[in-house]
């Protein structure tokens, strides 16, 4: 000790005569921290109610301060849920090439509104999303090995629906196909 009543740790010792009682931080002090974490967590990348509240319980807190602080990330707009939702259809349309239905699949197991699904969804372009499923379907039938062209469409079809798009659509581009 060096006199100050602080321990090696810089740890406030106060006037107990063993010198071994840590004063906390207030808890007011914890809320504040944690909602600059959070904070941070969100600004990084766009973030669901859900996991923002989920982030705020593994930090310790309780449920009314976790709801507060929920709001108030909302309220700062550090929290958007239709932001989120934009943002998540375009990345999966434009980049691991989902369709509609898996793409809303996505949103419903991550508890976003169907409201905020549906102004989502319409974030993708028609034209782009018919050319999108021409040209995964080009895509597959030009690794498929098999010469028998019902296997061939049967195949690509199933690859593209497997991948969100709506069947009758896919159907109507493969049967369009001069195979």
């Amino acid at each position: 000790m060096d006199g100050n009543n602080h321990d090696e740790k810089g740890f406030n010792q106060g006037n107990s005569p063993k010198g071994n009682r840590k004063i906390e931080p207030s808890r007011s002090d914890f809320i504040k921290e944690a909602k600059v974490k959070t904070a941070s967590y969100c600004a990084y990348q766009e973030r669901t109610q859900q996991e923002v509240r989920d982030k705020l319980y593994n930090l310790g807190l309780h449920r009314e301060e976790v709801e507060v602080l929920l709001t108030e990330l909302i309220t700062e707009n550090f929290v958007n849920e239709e932001r989120f939702a934009k943002t998540y259809a375009r990345s999966k349309f434009n980049y691991n090439k989902w369709g509609r239905l898996k793409i809303k699949q996505g949103l419903q197991q991550k508890r976003i509104s169907d409201y905020c699904q549906k102004i989502a969804l319409q974030e993708i372009d028609s034209e782009d999303y018919v050319s999108q499923v021409e040209k995964l379907i080009d895509k597959k039938i030009k690794s498929i090995k098999d010469t028998n062209p019902w296997i061939i469409k049967n195949k690509a079809a199933a690859y593209v629906i497997g991948k969100g798009y709506e069947s009758d659509l896919v159907w109507e581009v493969v049967n369009g196909l001069p195979i």
